[in-house]
């Protein structure tokens, strides 16, 4: 049975508008935010440099991250209560969770998150300082294993799940479903400090990953693998390396001490048109994918 069309078969008739208020209210908050954001007529660095003076960064960490935890369990309990469908048909086609489609995806990613910034200490260890403190770390360390999954999976239920389950049945496509999710993550990081350090070619890569994480939910009829790679991703970043101009500035490993430092689009083209590619070869061989353009093309019916 497929991810979307498993909703058809419900024992509870989908109503589509039951869809609509708890989009509206998030999308409602972001507005809201960029409107604030525009009229104080600052910016989220300064924002976040000002949290951090004033509360510290685990503080901030927590202010940052703790309101899309909120958001999960009440997107959860909306749909279980409200919704009627149960947070196993959000998550999978599959009879149960497959956590070890979770579990592949985030080592994986990991691995891949460590070599490329072994690649990048390599090539210029004068931008980076090591920023060890072992009371420091391991209490933020103890907070981003938390939390850093339970907001990744708010975006992925949300966005690869919630949205792209309700626009497939709404749209009968799920190209349309997957291409508008994708865009609509991408701009969700509109905000962020990264987007005014690098310019607006870093749309690339959130655009991008989007793309890829839409591509495989509906290839593998399930969020298990965006699950395991985007809790990855975030996880190993906040952990690993952070800046002072990226969203997460926390008590990393290293520090980018580089504040001049500019990502080119070519480097964003690398990673959406080589690497992620690489690990759809890597997924699809492991899972045995096929009938691609069905999957992600054909009519929802």
């Amino acid at each position: 049975m497929k991810y979307i069309e498993q909703l058809l078969k419900a024992k509870h008739k989908v109503n589509l508008w039951l869809y609509l208020p708890f989009s509206l209210f998030f999308f409602a908050i972001m507005g809201l935010n960029a409107l604030v954001l525009h009229l104080s007529g600052g910016s989220t660095n300064e924002i976040i440099s000002q949290n951090i003076a004033i509360y510290g960064k685990n503080i901030n960490f927590l202010m940052t991250i703790g309101p899309l935890v909120g958001l999960l369990f009440v997107l959860l309990l909306w749909v279980k209560t409200v919704q009627k469908q149960s947070i196993r048909s959000l998550t999978t086609s599959r009879q149960k969770v497959d956590w070890s489609r979770i579990w592949f995806s985030f080592f994986l990613w990991s691995g891949v998150c460590v070599a490329l910034f072994g690649i990048s200490y390599f090539l210029d260890p004068q931008d980076f300082k090591w920023n060890f403190n072992a009371v420091e770390f391991f209490t933020f360390l103890v907070l981003a294993i938390l939390l850093v999954p339970l907001q990744t999976s708010f975006e992925e239920f949300f966005l690869r799940g919630y949205l792209l389950q309700g626009l497939g049945l709404a749209t009968r496509s799920r190209a349309l479903a997957f291409l508008l999710t994708s865009f609509i993550f991408g701009l969700m990081h509109f905000s962020n400090p990264e987007v005014t350090q690098n310019g607006y070619a870093i749309m690339i890569y959130y655009i991008g990953t989007g793309l890829f994480l839409g591509i495989i939910t509906l290839l593998d009829e399930g969020l298990e693998l965006a699950l395991g790679f985007h809790a990855a991703n975030n996880l190993v970043g906040v952990l690993l390396v952070t800046s002072s101009w990226t969203a997460f500035q926390t008590d990393s490993l290293f520090i980018n001490i580089n504040s001049d430092a500019v990502i080119s689009p070519l480097e964003y083209l690398l990673q959406v048109g080589i690497v992620l590619p690489l690990l759809l070869v890597i997924f699809a061989k492991k899972y045995k994918w096929a009938n691609y353009a069905e999957h992600l093309f054909g009519k929802v019916k």
